[in-house]
């Protein structure tokens, strides 16, 4: 486990926020803030390194030999922030994509398209193979943004796996969890377990959420470490492809209603100049700016760090 002061584990803290946040959002990955912020490889080694063995020091009360085994400073400090963030800017993105929906996705498309050439940078040397995995990448994002929305479904059982799988995609860049989520139709009872805090459900979302991340982070960090430029290259295509996701300006075709919530289940891209309604096009623009802006700023802080 790193050495690190108080100062450090606020900062890891505050990208937590950030990674929460963007969590939230369907459409948005917070794993794609973890690698810009500079912790995502770290996340991936230390989330991976948690085995039943390392369980066994609790039975043999040595609890310091485990939380230093586990990183556990970081993954509390981490940890809180997800989840403080991800829990109350739910209801937040909630409101925003229901009454300002180009603005917010104006904010998230400028940080994107910031992550793309950030991505594009940790890659040392393009070549046809890279382009082709590049290209395979684009291909499975943009495919999963054009998948239809499943039914609701409140079984247990299912709204287990429903969490393991999105919480996979939480931690890739490019995909955004809280979109699989709604793609498998386990957003409604998602947000209605946390508005109604219904224990029973988001013990059962917490457990699937850990099953899928444990198993999931193995398979990434041999991939990180095995195929590095490759599994980036495929990333950098994955945040490229859900750009089609985040386009701020879109014309309904179709949509569902869950209980109390409306959800659009089919829309297509069009022109600002084609937008039915105010394109907001100038704070729009701004918006993206800041967005862009902002993942150059937590690369900054990165660096230095």
């Amino acid at each position: 486990m790193k050495r690190r002061s108080l100062r450090d584990y606020l900062f890891i803290s505050l990208k937590g926020l950030a990674m929460g946040a963007a969590d939230a959002v369907p459409g948005v990955s917070g794993g794609t803030i973890a690698l810009v912020s500079g912790i995502y490889e770290e996340l991936v080694e230390t989330i991976s390194s948690v085995n039943i063995g390392l369980f066994k020091l609790i039975l043999k009360g040595k609890l310091k030999t485990f939380w230093t085994s586990v990183n556990g400073n970081f993954i509390l400090a981490l940890g809180a922030g997800v989840l403080v963030s991800y829990v109350s800017f739910m209801k937040l993105a909630k409101y925003l994509l229901e009454y300002h929906p180009v603005l917010i996705w104006s904010f998230f498309l400028g940080l994107i398209i910031a992550s793309i050439w950030y991505m594009g940078k940790q890659i040392p040397k393009w070549n046809l193979s890279t382009i082709l995995f590049l290209l395979l990448g684009v291909a499975i994002g943009y495919f999963l943004t054009t998948l239809p929305t499943a039914e609701a479904n409140d079984q247990l059982v299912y709204f287990f796996f429903c969490a393991a799988i999105a919480i996979c995609a939480m931690i890739l860049p490019g995909i955004s969890g809280t979109f699989i989520l709604i793609l498998l139709g386990g957003y409604s009872t998602l947000s209605t377990a946390v508005a109604e805090f219904d224990v029973k459900k988001l013990i059962v979302f917490v457990s699937g959420a850990i099953v899928g991340l444990l198993s999931f982070s193995k398979i990434l960090k041999w991939l990180l470490h095995k195929y590095h430029v490759q599994t980036f290259a495929v990333l950098t295509g994955l945040i490229i492809g859900s750009i089609n996701q985040v386009w701020p300006w879109k014309k309904v075709l179709q949509t569902k209603t869950f209980g109390d919530k409306t959800i659009v289940i089919d829309d297509m891209n069009v022109w600002p100049t084609a937008f039915e309604g105010d394109n907001q096009l100038i704070l729009a623009i701004f918006l993206a700016a800041i967005g862009f802006s902002l993942i150059f700023i937590l690369e900054r802080v990165a660096s230095k760090k």
